[in-house]
């Protein structure tokens, strides 16, 4: 009879020396860093800087008329030159919409303490997709933050003008207009300092469409036509509302309002 245990154990032997028995080992291989991701920057960003540093570098006037918006205002160059009666600060930067105002109120708006703010945006946010209500909404957002800081400034809203290249988003545009005219006239009816001005049916031709002669080539931009034209819709305007905050006026000779 064989001897089963040494058997038994010699198939335990020739197991146990198949088995290879891994050694540490040191890898070699270089780790590659992990990657920080940066921050990613606020839109127009850049723009606000450009404009904080320019105050640095010469202080802007007290008991202003402040403009700001979108690029409409930006592209403003004759502003001064327009409105000679009035101290105005231009702080438009293009391709915004009313929220990024809302975002930058304290550092390009309320540093200031302009007795007045002109406000000219919304187009973009309703060439983004933004419905008329959320125009609506967003520019009470600007207001309150303006008045938070500084209940007694005048704010002003010009109304969202045609354009030859966002013809197809015009009734877009009139509804916004009426939704903020509607805000506007109700809230000054319990004391706020709000005003409206329409410029958008003025700037239409007499078929009531955009007209391409007082726009740049893109459609979407007034040309210094319409500037010109722009502006003497507003000018007696808003000069007859600087009259109701007089420290903006620089002489007190006042045209007539329309």
């Amino acid at each position: 009879m064989p001897y089963i245990p040494n058997l038994i154990g010699a198939a335990l032997w020739c197991l146990t020396a198949s088995v290879s028995i891994p050694t540490q080992q040191t890898n070699t291989t270089p780790q590659t860093p992990a990657v920080t991701e940066q921050p990613k920057k606020a839109p127009f960003e850049a723009e606000i800087v450009a404009y904080e540093t320019a105050d640095k570098q010469a202080a802007p006037p007290t008991d202003a008329v402040l403009f700001i918006g979108s690029s409409s205002i930006r592209l403003w160059t004759s502003l001064p030159k327009d409105f000679p009666e009035l101290k105005v600060i231009n702080r438009g930067f293009g391709g915004s919409e009313i929220a990024d105002s809302v975002r930058y109120a304290p550092r390009i708006v309320l540093p200031y303490k302009p007795k007045m703010i002109v406000f000219y945006a919304g187009g973009n946010d309703i060439n983004a997709g933004k419905t008329p209500e959320t125009v609506l909404k967003n520019y009470k957002a600007f207001v309150e933050e303006v008045h938070a800081a500084l209940p007694k400034t005048r704010v002003v809203y010009i109304s969202m003008n045609p354009a030859v290249s966002r013809w197809k988003k015009e009734a877009q545009f009139v509804e916004g207009n009426r939704l903020i005219q509607e805000y506007v006239d109700a809230s000054a009816k319990k004391g706020m300092p709000l005003n409206y001005i329409d410029s958008h049916s003025k700037l239409l031709s007499a078929a009531g469409e955009a007209r391409p002669a007082i726009y740049r080539t893109d459609g979407l931009h007034l040309n210094a036509k319409g500037y010109e034209l722009w502006t003497s819709i507003l000018h007696p305007q808003i000069l007859a509302l600087a009259a109701m905050e007089p420290e903006t006026l620089k002489n007190t000779k006042l045209p007539a309002a329309p």
